[in-house]
């Protein structure tokens, strides 16, 4: 399936693309990049999964941006079937309460990868089994990747 075919499928999932801020990119990359609005994400990527024409049955990679205004979380997924790659994009505006839901229900590799990103960056998932500091100490204050962090005993080189 070309990129072309796979942004067609996508947006015919949703009934108002524009209402989920629906994206599609392959600017600087070789992977089709689709942005999407963080209430939406869920239902997108259960599709991406399970729909046959996708089959999107491996999570490789999550991670958190602090782009200074708001947070966002990036997936990269591939179909092992087809061969295909994707990055999928969802920002966060409310810096103060950054929640997203967990897929973790939907790619098992996600509980790590959501638990590191919880712990750098203090984005909570939502719906998450167990989330809780992977690297850190529990009591630790802060989140050592966002740019307002100050690290008073410079455990963290920038």
């Amino acid at each position: 399936m070309t990129n072309q075919e796979l942004q067609e499928l996508i947006t015919g999932w949703f009934n108002d693309p524009a209402a989920v801020k629906l994206e599609f990119s392959e600017e600087g990359s070789q992977y089709l990049n689709v942005s999407i609005h963080p209430d939406y994400l869920h239902e997108m990527m259960y599709y991406l999964k399970i729909n046959r024409y996708t089959s999107f049955d491996y999570l490789f990679c999550l991670t958190g941006i602090d782009w200074g205004k708001e947070l966002e979380v990036v997936y990269h997924l591939e179909s092992t079937d087809y061969r295909h790659i994707m990055v999928v994009r969802a920002k966060i505006e409310d810096r103060e309460n950054p929640v997203i839901d967990s897929v973790q229900d939907i790619w098992a590799t996600a509980n790590f990868h959501e638990r590191e990103a919880y712990d750098f960056f203090g984005i909570r998932f939502k719906n998450h089994p167990n989330l809780k500091r992977l690297f850190l100490y529990e009591d630790f204050e802060g989140y050592p990747l966002r740019k307002e962090f100050t690290d008073e005993k410079n455990m963290v080189v920038k």
